[in-house]
Parts: structure tokens; C-alpha cells; sequence
């Protein structure tokens, strides 16, 4: 099982706990700037993802919350739905996991 991680510089980032290995990863650019950075990784057993915020505070999230695929291509699927807007200049690049 696979679930998406998601991170957007200067306000929030993931961080994936025990059970969770990051596969690959992707960053979300539009109009040529970074909004977002992706990491899909797989579950192998119950985790928490934290969650901390650029200002302070920190949240550990049951990745039970979080929506899960069968596959990595499932995943990656999804987060091209999630990032094409039509015809705007959006695009995912692969980056370091």
C-alpha cells in the first residue's frame, strides 16, 4: 500500500515514521515556481506522519487518515489529477526522495 506525502515550502512540511518508506518523490511546480512537493512512500505497517508547521506547531496524523493506493503508479495517477489545470502551466518533475 502507498500513500502521498505532501510538503509546501515555507509553510508545512511531512515527515514519514516507522513503517513508512519513501519511494519516490516529485515536486509540483506552476508558472515555473515550486508550490508543492510530493513523496510518495509505502506502508508497510500503521505509522503517524507528522505534520510541522513553518510557524511552530507540530502534528502527528495516523496514516489511517490518509488515502492510500495499491500501487505507486495508483499514487502517481492521483497527483497528476491533482496538478493538471487544463491548459495552465503546471508541472510535475521528479525529484530526490
Amino acid at each position: 500500500m502507498y500513500v502521498i506525502l505532501t510538503s509546501k515550502p515555507g509553510q508545512f512540511r511531512t515527515e514519514p515514521g516507522p513503517g513508512l518508506t519513501p519511494v519516490e518523490a516529485w515536486d509540483y511546480l506552476f508558472c515555473g515556481n515550486i508550490r508543492a512537493k510530493f513523496v510518495i512512500a509505502e506502508l508497510s505497517a500503521a505509522s503517524r506522519v507528522r505534520i510541522i508547521d513553518e510557524t511552530g506547531p507540530v502534528n502527528s496524523v495516523p496514516t489511517k487518515f490518509l488515502e492510500s493506493f495499491d500501487s505507486v503508479e495508483d499514487a502517481r495517477k492521483e497527483l497528476r489529477t491533482l496538478t493538471t489545470y487544463g491548459n495552465m502551466p503546471a508541472e510535475l518533475k521528479a525529484a530526490a526522495a
